[in-house]
């Protein structure tokens, strides 16, 4: 497997043994995917402005106080080339990717375009895992059976996950239809804390964290956080959630759960701003901190 040189890869890391395929722990693996974008379109540019903008992230995490890539090392691997491959085949071949990367025993960090990608990582995920559940960082719930007569919509994707019998945990949702909030009462394995809950609840991060099993995978929709934080998006939604209580609990879970690899999606960025971008990259380079922790 071939990683990208320093000019294009995560981070600008230029020390080949630390971003090395075969020397780094964690890949960082782009899937600008679009097909079914309901609103706004731009989300395939998402993966590549986010590496972009690693490239002005400091490598020391004040925070952390680690400069995270030397101790764990990060690869950057070409985009998936999708072709004409749409709806089942583009998931197959996330999901084909994606294997090999955790057979090749990598922490696979994912950068999406829409949220479809996001079941194709999850089922790679669950091979290996069978205890897993997913947690879900998102505006809207993602579980509509179809939209636009399309299962594989961005829109579904939640419902295809729900359909494979893992549970799906929901964090900041503020947008669904009626049928999303049916199935959400009706299924054992749908947990949702709807963003107006959670601002009145200050529990709410234990009882989330109480409903996933040991072994986690993380998907994160721009989206899920606030307009103010992550403007570029497709389909923004106010009272989102905000940097430090999204860290804290994201923190949090990584200290108390195996999150075993995490995805960000639905990034779309904006000509002449660089705000969500860069947010994003210094998102993805603070949660790998928090899974390779300084020793």
């Amino acid at each position: 497997m071939k990683s990208l040189p320093s000019a294009a890869n995560f981070l600008g890391i230029e020390e080949s043994e630390l971003c090395s395929y075969e020397q780094s722990k964690v890949v960082i693996q782009s899937a600008p995917y679009e097909h079914t974008s309901s609103y706004l379109e731009g989300s395939a540019k998402g993966p590549k402005a986010i590496i972009d903008a690693s490239h002005f992230v400091e490598f020391y995490d004040e925070e952390l106080d680690v400069e995270t890539y030397r101790h764990c090392g990060i690869a950057t691997l070409e985009e998936i080339n999708f072709g004409t491959k749409v709806d089942a085949a583009a998931i197959d071949l996330i999901e084909q990717s994606t294997d090999q990367l955790i057979g090749d025993e990598k922490y696979v960090v994912s950068l999406g375009a829409e949220h479809t990608v996001t079941l194709g990582f999850v089922k790679a995920h669950a091979k290996k895992y069978k205890d897993i559940s997913v947690l879900q960082i998102d505006a809207h719930s993602d579980l509509r059976s179809s939209y636009h007569d399309n299962i594989y919509s961005h829109a579904s994707v939640m419902a295809r996950i729900h359909d494979l019998g893992i549970p799906l945990t929901q964090i900041g949702i503020r947008a669904q239809c009626k049928e999303e909030s049916d199935l959400i009462k009706s299924s054992d394995n749908i947990h949702t804390f709807y963003a107006h809950t959670i601002r009145k609840n200050s529990d709410w991060m234990e009882q989330a964290i109480a409903t996933l099993s040991e072994n986690v995978y993380l998907t994160i929709d721009a989206d899920g956080f606030d307009p103010a934080v992550i403007p570029a998006v497709g389909t923004a939604e106010p009272n989102g959630l905000f940097w430090v209580e999204t860290l804290a609990f994201l923190k949090k879970v990584f200290e108390k759960k195996n999150v075993v690899g995490f995805d960000v999606v639905e990034c779309a960025p904006i000509e002449g701003q660089i705000l969500s971008e860069y947010t994003l990259a210094k998102l993805v380079y603070r949660l790998i901190g928090y899974r390779f922790p300084k020793r």
